[in-house]
């Protein structure tokens, strides 16, 4: 995992997955998960990213 995908991961979760998965269900979960907590997005991020 590169240093940037780190830092997206942290600051812009559904961005980091959208640009390693592209549009499709991981991305609306992370976006879903995000909404509702920002944690929550970070980890499914982390987690899908990895």
């Amino acid at each position: 995992m590169s240093l940037l995908t780190i830092i997206l991961n942290i600051l812009l979760p559904p961005l980091a997955v959208f640009l390693k998965h592209g549009l499709g269900t991981t991305f609306l979960i992370s976006v879903l998960l995000t909404v509702v907590g920002w944690l929550p997005g970070v980890i499914h991020a982390f987690y899908v990213n990895n």
